[in-house]
């Protein structure tokens, strides 16, 4: 029986999944069994798992459901100790697992084993940076604060920890990831791998699109660790909530955003602010709502000549906003 089960939901994955699954077959830790879920895919994506000659590959095919529910469906298959969930066009090192799992056996009260994640554009190239989360033990608050964990493809978990959490919840239209992570940390300890271990690729619609369905999740999730734990978390309930629109409004104002998605960056600042009025007094206002009032008021190919001028861009690029826009948990 393997140690570890690693769970691949896949729907039309024809172009990443193989990439996606030789990153596992290439890990240093060679004790585990890889489940495909395939999600009703339409494409060639049982054909490319079929091409891969490893016993350890197993795949499970049903109608199309969602990620969440074939994770779901994952777990059920999973004969593993440990769980880990990896996204069909998503990467890992080769030390992932090894490093994920040592974590874990050193700290056996912990439950969740999480790395550091990098990310990739469509073709694979590096993209700038994020803030990495190091963060060990209790990291309930910290979690709603800001979810450090970052993606689904992500932590180690135990597989006892994620049954008795009642695995991820289908209902939710969006931050099924972080609802997760917050549940698990509600019960169990965290620890952090200090190491880029993940390579979470950005497409097109990863980050940009479904803003209103992804606001009506990430609500969802705060409502419902208020109603678990309410006296604790009402002292910070603007910071979880300044914290989330600060991520949000981040997303929808990256790289050359269109007039509608610059009035919803607008909206999504006003809310931040709302809740976090110490952003008044700090230079990213000005630096955002210029890049709002570019989109906006020119017409679209004007408006990306101005935004990729170096005294603009420098000004309302992407790494000046995340450094404001991401909030450090240890403070």
């Amino acid at each position: 029986m393997p140690l570890i089960s690693v769970i691949i939901p896949a729907y039309n994955a024809e172009k990443t999944l193989k990439q996606t699954i030789e990153s596992v077959l290439n890990q240093t830790f060679s004790d585990f069994e890889i489940i495909v879920i395939n999600d009703g895919s339409q494409d060639s994506t049982l054909d490319i798992v079929s091409s891969i000659p490893d016993p350890r590959i197993k795949v499970f095919s049903y109608p199309n459901a969602g990620p969440q529910k074939s994770r779901n469906r994952g777990v059920g298959h999973a004969s593993g100790e440990y769980v880990s969930f990896l996204d069909a066009d998503d990467l890992w090192t080769p030390d992932k697992l090894e490093a994920q799992l040592k974590a874990l056996q050193e700290n056996p009260e912990a439950a969740v084993a999480y790395s550091w994640t990098d990310y990739i554009d469509e073709s694979g190239q590096l993209l700038p940076q994020h803030v990495y989360g190091n963060f060990t033990g209790n990291v309930y608050v910290k979690l709603l604060l800001a979810d450090f964990v970052g993606n689904g493809s992500n932590p180690l978990i135990r597989k006892q920890a994620l049954v008795e959490v009642g695995g991820f919840d289908e209902l939710l239209v969006a931050g099924q990831d972080w609802d997760m992570w917050v549940r698990l940390a509600s019960k169990y300890s965290f620890v952090a791998v200090p190491s880029v271990h993940i390579l979470y690729r950005v497409s097109g619609n990863s980050w940009s699109t479904n803003l209103a369905r992804r606001e009506a999740g990430f609500k969802r999730v705060i409502e419902k660790a208020f109603s678990q734990t309410p006296e604790l978390l009402q002292p910070i309930k603007n910071d979880i909530i300044s914290n989330r629109y600060k991520c949000l409004t981040f997303d929808a104002l990256q790289g050359y955003p269109g007039r509608q998605q610059a009035l919803i960056g607008a909206k999504f600042l006003w809310i931040t602010v709302r809740h976090d009025p110490s952003l008044l007094q700090k230079s990213v206002i000005l630096q955002v709502l210029l890049k709002v009032a570019i989109a906006v008021l020119l017409p679209p190919t004007i408006a990306q000549k101005w935004l990729a001028r170096p005294k603009v861009k420098r000004l309302s690029n992407v790494e000046t906003i995340l450094s404001y826009f991401r909030f450090d948990p240890s403070l």
